[in-house]
Formats: structure tokens, sequence, C-alpha cells
């Protein structure tokens, strides 16, 4: 059976398209990596996405007069390595609606909380100004309203006395790594099915779409 092919947008190091790749590395992983495109020529991770092997493009949106006419160069891009799922990790456009409609239902982003709290950027510290006792990560499908399509999966971490914005980053961090390959897997089985705010997962263990670090 063919595997899924998986297009990868980035902005910066690309640590969950990392995580991504090395997942793709088993053999019985039922997705690859088929390229990796970054609209940041100095992004870290397409020289990582290099050196495994991996097709990529850089598309600077300078170069465009409009979000949706950017987008569709990185869509044709796309489309050029025969993509069936976008996965956005650490891509830091915000899109014109064209783009979530063109791929609806085959584009999914990782968010650095447990959405629909705290939404854009700066998140960690949106979460410790808040005073939460947990964060965490959330697997979701892109669609045009930011932040907001149906959650797949999370991943929850605790929140620390003392912890600053880094450290709570760092510590969702390794839980995303955990969450984006699992949610991947999922979907190239074709388990997914999304809803209004939430997407069900077919035939999985109760409870396996909610990640706990450490485990209750």
């Amino acid at each position: 059976m063919a595997k899924l092919k998986v297009g990868v947008l980035i902005s910066g190091r690309g640590s969950n398209m990392a995580a991504l790749i090395e997942a793709a590395r088993d053999p019985a992983y039922p997705a690859e990596i088929a390229c990796v495109i970054s609209n940041v020529a100095s992004a870290a991770g397409i020289e990582t996405a290099r050196k495994a092997g991996i097709a990529t493009a850089v598309i600077p949106h300078k170069d465009y007069p409009d979000r949706e006419t950017f987008d569709r160069a990185v869509s044709a891009e796309l489309e050029k390595h025969g993509v069936g799922l976008v996965a956005l990790a650490g891509f830091m456009r915000i899109q014109s609606p064209w783009f979530p409609q063109h791929w609806a239902g085959r584009i999914i982003n990782i968010h650095p909380s447990l959405l629909p709290a705290f939404k854009g950027l700066h998140v960690q510290q949106q979460a410790l100004d808040a005073g939460v006792r947990v964060s965490g990560c959330t697997v979701h499908f892109v669609t045009p309203d930011l932040d907001s399509g149906p959650i797949i999966a999370q991943a929850v971490v605790p929140v620390l006395a003392g912890d600053t914005a880094d450290t709570l980053a760092a510590r969702i961090l390794r839980q995303e790594h955990r969450l984006y390959p699992q949610v991947v897997r999922w979907f190239a089985e074709g388990r997914i099915t999304p809803g209004d705010s939430r997407a069900e997962v077919a035939g999985v263990p109760q409870g396996a779409t909610l990640l706990f670090s450490p485990e209750p």
C-alpha cells in the first residue's frame, strides 16, 4: 500500500518537522515526508530536511503581492510532490482563506496550548499570566479561522511554580514531538473524521487522543 505523502510548512528550526522525519524512518510508518517548504530562506529546518534527503523549497512571502497569491504558489509546490496531507510546523504566516479551503480536511497544525485557550502568539506567557495549572499542545485541522479548527488530539503538561515562558515551552515541545507523529499516523491510516469542533479518531484506545506527561 502506498504511503501518505506529507508536505511540511516551516518558518524556523522545524523541530516538529524533524520529529515527523524521524518517525517516517520506520519502514512500518504509513506516511513519508514528501517535501518541506519554508517562507524564510534562512530557516534552519530547511538544512535539516536537505540532510535527510527530502525535497525542499523556499518560497519567500515577500516576493508575492498578497497572501492568496503566495498561498497559491505554496499549494502548487505541494501538489507537484503529490502531497495528501499538509502539516504546519512552526509556519509563521497567517494564510488567506483560500488555502485552508483548498486543502480542507487535509491540513493540520500543532499549537502549543490546550485550544481553545490561548490562541495566537506568546501562548506560554498567556498561560502563565492566566495562572492555569496545566497547559499543553493541540493538533487540529486548519480552517480559515485562526487556531479554531476541529481538535484531533492534545497533550497535557503541568505548569510548575517558577516556570517561565521558556521552561514551559520546552516542556510542551517534548510532548509536541510525541503527539504530531501519532496524529499523522492516524490520518494516514484513515482513522480521523473531522467534526464541527472535534475530530473523531476511530479504532484507537479510549483516551489515546489525550496524552499526559507525567502520566497520571
